[in-house]
């Protein structure tokens, strides 16, 4: 008895980890730089930062890995976002973004990334929740 109990409770003890392990909880992290003049992407798992860090290399000038739009206020006349421009770069672990005009004091900025965005875990594919198409990590930043 005490032997079916041990691997009943070790098979437990392999699934929970296995389970936990998984990167589900870990979505980069998108935030404005300290001194607000750039947004930055942290928390990228090493899969997809190898995968930003390939694709930079090879295309580093046409490369678009994360979108930067103004969000229109009550007041504004135009109410459509509008794309910041600006250039995306590569620096450790993190994806630093910096526009071509400093953030304006006071507006938000909605940041959109496939960056880390992953089509289902094996856990979801076993529980048959695995996502038809893919929807980009969206972070509202007020400046």
């Amino acid at each position: 008895m005490f032997k079916s109990y041990f691997a009943y409770s070790v098979i437990v003890w392999v699934s929970i980890s296995l389970f936990s392990c998984s990167n589900r909880n870990n979505k980069p992290v998108i935030k404005f730089s300290r001194d607000s003049t750039s947004i930055i992407i942290k928390n990228i798992d090493e899969a997809s930062l190898l995968q930003v860090k390939n694709a930079y290399q090879n295309k580093a000038d046409t490369i678009n890995m994360m979108s930067v739009l103004i969000k229109p206020g009550d007041q504004d006349s135009i109410q459509d976002e509008q794309e910041v421009p600006g250039k995306v770069e590569v620096f450790g672990d993190s994806l630093v973004f910096s526009p071509e005009q400093p953030f304006l004091r006071g507006k938000e900025y909605l940041v959109e990334s496939y960056i880390g965005v992953k089509f289902a875990t094996v856990g979801d594919l076993i529980m048959g929740k695995g996502k038809q198409n893919l929807k980009a990590q969206q972070q509202t930043l007020k400046r």
